[in-house]
């Protein structure tokens, strides 16, 4: 597996496949992009997040060169932290490490930059497959807020976690 860029107009028709529903879509994005994902939206979202925090969004491709992950990512060098967002995985590869293998070359990724100390993320309680997956890439939890998210009759917690260099 490797990482690069993501190119909206090369990789958008794959990635819009991965989130098939409303509830996981929810998990993904937390209502930050309307459902069901359209080019424009994220292309406008995308440019947002990276003039606001610097976002730069990535894409994990397998062997064969296929698009199986996606992510954003930037650093706050004031908090010597990395932050991770909007991780997505292809659901015909999940549960066969691929998104630990993608958490994990990030990681290295953000590391190679003398100045992240860690790397975080929020995951939602409730989305315990992905907390798990974090966890085996060497994540740990640092706090957990209940109740933040309402999605129709649910109310979900957020969990921030954490790795060090």
């Amino acid at each position: 597996m490797k990482i690069r860029a993501f190119d909206l107009n090369d990789d958008f028709d794959v990635i819009k496949t991965w989130i098939t529903d409303e509830r996981t879509h929810m998990m993904w994005c937390a209502n930050r992009i309307p459902y069901p994902i359209e080019k424009e939206t994220l292309r406008s979202f995308l440019s947002e997040i990276s003039e606001k925090f610097g976002d730069s969004p990535f894409i994990a491709v397998d062997d064969e060169g296929r698009a199986v992950g996606f992510y954003c990512y930037s650093l706050n060098r004031e908090a010597h932290e990395g932050m991770v967002k909007f991780v997505m995985v292809d659901a015909s590869v999940r549960g066969q490490g691929i998104g630990k293998e993608m958490i994990r070359l990030l990681v290295r990724y953000a590391f190679s930059d003398s100045e992240a100390l860690g790397v975080q993320l929020n995951v939602f309680s409730e989305n315990v497959r992905a907390k798990k997956c974090y966890e085996g890439a060497g994540f740990t939890e640092r706090q957990n807020t209940p109740d933040v998210f309402k999605y129709k009759d649910e109310s979900w917690g957020r969990c921030n976690m954490i790795i060090k260099r």
